[in-house]
């Protein structure tokens, strides 16, 4: 591990003098990218540098107890050399989780797809809700919620909806929303007082840049039609919507959100930039199939992830098999508990494999 920091303190010297040289300063391309990796070993390099020093502290520490002959100063290299062996123990952990291969689209934004499955209505209705839980949660991390676009079925549910979250990590935390979320309670369509199952689809997608997804626009078929539903004064009266189909790969893709039919062709542009970077992911984790294995899942769409008891009052997560009697806090956006929980499973997983290859 140590021989890996030394590395990596040395390839930060090296970016820290490119960043300052003339010829870097003039490529925006390759000053974003050494930005980017001074951004990513930063953190590293310092709490490195704060283990070195305390381990300098213990070296100094145990001199003074040998030499010294004050008792008082004894007493002060004692507690100094506990309080340095305690921070030491910290850092050794926190390196070890900063040296975790890191997930290269986690800083970006993320685009949301939520779609109603088993349960007709009442499905649906639920998909409205979890859109709502996922709004609330990020407006409390002061992100920005844009609607993409959204069929809904007459009764205020959503048989699909999809929508962009704007903020630095939102792919981080919302990465592990993806697979099938289960709800199991009495319908406000059921008069019989019975208890159903239903279940809704999420869809996790990091935004992806232009750099990231080439697209042929000769790949490309725009179609347009008048938008339908709550829109305003514009929706049915302009051919603003827009159908975009992929022809290698047949996704298509709708956009009625925006009065305009440009802007509404560059969204749906932007969330089929992001499904193809999926597909080039998805192809790269099947090739990877030991490190997926090692992740707790954040990816197989068809995967029972979560279950929603309102009888009981629960949120179960079945990956990690973390149970929490708070579902009312939890529809009100506050998921924090939820996600940190999976993130640490997924640490400690990853822990664990590097521990084995070494």
């Amino acid at each position: 591990m140590f021989d890996k920091l030394e590395d990596l303190v040395r390839r930060y010297e090296d970016v820290m003098a490119e960043l300052n040289s003339a010829e870097v300063i003039n490529d925006q391309e390759r000053f974003r990218k050494l930005m980017k990796e001074q951004s990513d070993l930063n953190p590293i390099v310092e709490a490195y540098k704060e283990y070195k020093q305390n381990q300098q502290n213990i070296e100094e520490s145990l001199q003074m107890l040998s030499e010294e002959s004050d008792e008082e100063l004894k007493e002060l290299a004692k507690e100094e050399l506990n309080e340095s062996k305690a921070k030491v123990e910290g850092l050794e952990k926190k390196l070890k989780l900063l040296l975790l291969p890191k997930d290269p689209n986690d800083e970006k934004n993320v685009i949301i797809e939520i779609r109603a499955g088993a349960g007709g209505d009442e499905s649906a209705l639920f998909a409205a809700e979890i859109y709502r839980v996922y709004v609330k949660y990020a407006e409390k991390k002061h992100w920005k919620t844009e609607m993409i676009s959204v069929n809904e079925n007459g009764i205020g549910g959503f048989k699909e909806v999809s929508f962009m979250i704007t903020g630095q990590g939102a792919y981080s935390r919302f990465k592990y929303e993806s697979g099938v979320h289960r709800v199991q309670r009495v319908p406000e369509t059921e008069s019989g007082g019975r208890i159903h199952t239903s279940t809704i689809t999420v869809a996790i997608m990091p935004e992806a840049e232009e750099w990231d997804v080439e697209i042929n626009m000769n790949d490309c078929k725009f179609d347009v039609f008048r938008a339908s539903g709550n829109g305003g004064q514009c929706v049915n009266t302009t051919d603003s919507a827009v159908r975009l189909t992929h022809l290698p790969t047949g996704i298509v893709i709708s956009c009625q959100d925006e009065k305009s039919q440009l802007k509404n062709k560059e969204k749906a542009l932007k969330v089929l930039r992001s499904k193809l970077y999926e597909l080039e992911e998805a192809k790269r984790h099947d090739a990877e199939a030991d490190l997926r294995k090692s992740q707790v899942g954040t990816g197989d769409r068809s995967e029972k992830i979560r279950t929603y008891n309102f009888p009981q009052g629960r949120v179960t997560d079945h990956r990690i098999k973390l149970t929490t009697h708070r579902l009312d806090a939890v529809m009100e956006g506050e998921i924090d508990e939820i996600i940190d929980a999976l993130i640490s499973a997924d640490q400690a997983a990853k822990l664990a494999k590097m521990n084995e290859a070494s």
